[in-house]
């Protein structure tokens, strides 16, 4: 599918009239990560002798902790929540080498950035992992704006996090586009009136990105980049 729909992500304190901004999610969209959180989720369970298949755990990828740990475990004592979540952390940390850019990802956002979008990275993620994605990704000179988890009240599929991104954009949701790999993506564009494009690299079927709004899904960054001109990006 090749129709598309692409927003702007600015910096601070600039004059953004008539600017449109690109939300990217980061894990599974912009950098091969999905499949290393699962892995990570998966050995903590292991190790606290929780254990959880990964079919499951791959499903909440892209949500927050807590939301993630509620989908899986349901009510948890604080403390076992807490011990899950160090155990991810440091399982994580041990995959950081692997973390390898996605398809297409650099150039796609370089390219909007060159169009003129202003181009917003916004994540569950935590921000050492963050930090080192980034750094694997190579693109910060086309990012302007970053949200992590560290920065909201709750994480996707809630829309806090792209709503802080279209306030630090200054821009309005109907000058926006959320790229994302989940449903999680889509759903929290959606919560703020944001249109979306799905990429399947996160592991989520076409049908259910656009079962949950996306206007047009592609393979990944690099087809998406290809086909920009036949798109609304465009």
């Amino acid at each position: 599918m090749d129709e598309g729909l692409h927003a702007v992500a600015p910096g601070a304190n600039e004059d953004r009239s008539g600017a449109r901004a690109a939300i990217f999610d980061l894990d599974g969209t912009l950098v091969d990560t999905t499949y290393l959180h699962a892995l990570a989720w998966w050995r903590a369970g292991r190790d606290l002798d929780m254990p959880r298949p990964f079919a499951e755990l791959h499903r909440r990828i892209g949500m927050g902790t807590e939301r993630l740990l509620h989908a899986v475990y349901g009510e948890l004592d604080g403390e076992v929540s807490g011990r899950l979540d160090r155990a991810h952390s440091e399982q994580y940390r041990q995959l950081h080498p692997e973390v390898r850019p996605l398809p297409g990802a650099a150039d796609l956002l370089r390219e909007l950035k060159r169009r003129g979008f202003v181009v917003a990275v916004a994540t569950s993620g935590k921000p050492d992992d963050v930090e080192h994605a980034r750094s694997v990704l190579g693109a910060d000179d086309a990012i302007d704006v970053e949200v992590n988890s560290s920065e909201a009240d709750d994480s996707k599929p809630a829309p806090d996090l792209f709503a802080i991104a279209l306030e630090r954009c200054g821009v309005g949701p109907e000058a926006a586009v959320v790229v994302g790999d989940t449903v999680w993506d889509v759903t929290a564009a959606a919560r703020c009136a944001i249109a979306s494009i799905g990429v399947l690299t996160g592991g989520h079927a076409t049908q259910d990105l656009i079962g949950a709004g996306a206007r047009s899904v592609h393979r990944d960054c690099a087809e998406l980049l290809r086909s920009l001109d036949a798109t609304v990006l465009a």
